[in-house]
């Protein structure tokens, strides 16, 4: 077992976690490394001791921490720690109380079908088959019996448990206090707020997350890329831009210059505010070359892709809220594998089509509610998938289960500006995205209940993330926390407890930073939404209605002197209030008519007065 040391000389066993060596999975033989040309070479040594000159004077510059004030930061953490598993312990005993309850319901259905069917069996059946019935209807009877008796028992054993889980939260929220009390005590914070290192690390963070390698093989490829490489290390505003956005897809940051040179060249908007991020963003996420769809070109296009983006933008019909989004949120904005003009019709779509989903007041269903209303659960239909149309345009048209719901939500998200990510859980797939108040979930259950997030191991490390990000200039004090563990071999971790839980100190000092930003900043996590129709058509979840005004004006039909009659689509009747059919303002002005192809069957009348008889 190979045992790593902590850069600043603690022990990781201090937490009770161990750090070793992983083996090589079997069958799985590294490709030989191209040899770099005599240009290269050259450039890979350049690259190296660039990087160990800035290394080096980080590490002179770092502050001193006494030992004493480590130690009582990992002796903190452990109490907290042992408070979490405690807390743990006492919920799963609470919990498993309480099942009782749901047994018993689990056993009144099957005692209420074996009544049901004992009555039938009586009127039409043999004996030997009432017999059958009566013999299962007795189960039953017993099994509801015995459930009753264990619900009676943990009635009477629910107080003291629900003492023991109050007791640990406040146990939990003294340890955790404890924990931050002895973070502070380490003095670091004015360091942490200081910008004054900021080129240096994320000069740092560039060459390392390229490596010397990476890097001299883009640039030995010709004159332009080492020039991009060297107009890329001398640029200390972007590379702290790139870096403060999580860095180029795979390390490949010659190639995220590359795209972003050619966003400038392609577009003078592209040189500030929202558009300049939006370039870095698209830089960065298609450094690693992502893929498209299986039958479009080898990839999106990311020039294109930021043109697309810009010209949205510049038209309005793109979300308010995408003018105020920093690099990081952008990313996942354009991460999409659906190409530009998929993008564009998503947006002409849901503005004809369902513009009160464009409007509406409720950002937790903005855009995405389309997948609710239109987005038919079931995989019945779709084997009428048209190879004509692309894949989101047959999501809307044929249905599916969660996947290609949650595809569609984060395509449409998507294309209106909003980020969003894939929020996986075990057996089923959701989607959590952006809002001014905060990340929400659609489609699935809430925080806690899902899978990881990108390198995030839990969606609640996402979810802190989150909300220590929500004032980018005061997240990179957690960022330089993270950067400065880079540079002293640390292995990054996003998690204070768990299975891949932070053992370097500056990691556990970055993760304190975040918690003490959240509870300074007083986050909210917000709930999810859609989640009973995950895997359903209905929901009983109360929507935001927005109702619209129908008046006596809006429904005033006009027959011209010539003979034209002009009947407003909202100067109807309807042959029932089943919600089938609803009025909307139009993205043109004025109201329009929609119709639910998915709700029940709803007949519509108009009535008007012709001036005379004949074929209108």
């Amino acid at each position: 077992m190979n045992i790593k040391k902590l850069g600043v000389g603690l022990m990781c066993v201090a937490l009770g976690v161990l750090e070793v060596s992983a083996a090589p999975k079997k069958g799985k033989v590294a490709a030989p490394l191209a040899p770099l040309t005599a240009t290269g070479e050259k450039l890979q040594v350049q690259y190296a001791a660039m990087l160990e000159t800035v290394k080096a004077e980080i590490v002179q510059a770092l502050p001193k921490v006494e030992e004493q004030k480590k130690a009582a930061l990992l002796k903190a953490l452990a109490a907290e720690k042992a408070a979490v598993d405690d807390l743990h312990v006492q919920k799963q005993a609470l919990a498993e109380n309480r099942s009782a309850v749901g047994l018993l319901k689990h056993h009144e259905a099957w005692l209420a079908k074996a009544t049901k069917e004992l009555a039938e069996a009586k009127a039409t059946g043999t004996p030997e088959a009432v017999a059958k019935i009566q013999a299962n209807y007795e189960q039953a009877l017993q099994a509801v019996k015995n459930a009753q008796e264990k619900v009676e028992k943990a009635k009477l054993e629910e107080p003291p448990l629900v003492k023991n889980v109050e007791a640990a939260e406040a146990a939990l929220a003294q340890a955790r206090a404890a924990t931050q009390k002895a973070f502070r005590e380490l003095g670091l914070e004015p360091f942490l707020a200081s910008d004054k290192w900021d080129g240096k690390l994320a000069r740092f963070e560039v060459l390392a997350g390229a490596t010397p390698r990476g890097l001299a093989e883009f640039a030995e490829q010709g004159k332009e890329q080492e020039a991009l490489v060297e107009q890329l290390l001398a640029d200390e505003a972007l590379m702290k831009q790139m870096v403060a956005g999580d860095g180029a897809a795979g390390g490949k940051y010659g190639q995220a210059m590359q795209i972003y040179t050619a966003i400038q060249k392609a577009s003078p908007k592209a040189k500030d505010g929202v558009l300049q991020r939006l370039a870095v963003a698209v830089s960065l996420e298609h450094a690693g070359k992502l893929a498209a769809e299986a039958n479009a070109p080898a990839r999106v296009d990311p020039v294109k892709r930021y043109l697309g983006f810009e010209q949205a933008y510049l038209a309005g019909e793109l979300d308010a809220g995408f003018k105020d989004l920093d690099v990081w949120e952008l990313r996942m904005v354009v991460d999409g594998d659906e190409p530009p003009e998929i993008n564009a019709w998503g947006r002409e779509m849901l503005r004809n089509y369902r513009p009160d989903h464009v409007s509406t007041r409720d950002y937790r269903w903005r855009y995405v509610k389309a997948v609710k209303t239109d987005v038919k659960y079931g995989s019945a239909e779709q084997k009428n998938d048209l190879p004509t149309l692309h894949p989101y345009q047959n999501i809307i048209n044929t249905g599916g289960v969660c996947g290609r719901r949650a595809f569609f939500g984060r395509f449409i998200l998507r294309s209106f500006g909003i980020p969003t990510v894939a929020r996986p859980q075990t057996g089923h797939a959701a989607l959590a995205h952006w809002t001014p108040n905060g990340w929400v979930i659609n489609l699935g259950a809430g925080w806690g209940a899902g899978k990881g997030i990108k390198q995030y191991p839990t969606d609640l490390a996402f979810l802190a993330m989150t909300q220590a990000r929500a004032n980018e200039q005061t997240y990179l004090r957690v960022q330089r926390a993270q950067w400065i563990g880079d540079v002293l071999g640390e292995t990054r971790a996003y998690e204070l407890f768990g299975k891949n839980a932070a053992t370097g100190f500056w990691n556990l000092v970055a993760l304190c930073e975040q918690r003490q930003i959240i509870d300074e900043a007083k986050a909210k996590t917000l709930e999810a939404v859609g989640q009973d129709i995950a895997e359903a058509n209905e929901s009983k979840e109360k929507d935001v209605e927005e109702t619209v005004e129908v008046t006596e004006a809006d429904k005033k039909i006009d027959v011209a002197a010539n003979g034209v009659i002009t009947i407003p689509a909202v100067a109807c009747s309807l042959s029932t209030n089943a919600g089938t059919v609803v009025f909307m303002k139009s993205n043109l002005g004025g109201l329009q008519m929609h119709y639910n192809r998915l709700g029940p069957a709803t007949t519509f009348t108009y009535t008007f007065d012709a001036p005379q008889a004949g074929k209108y």
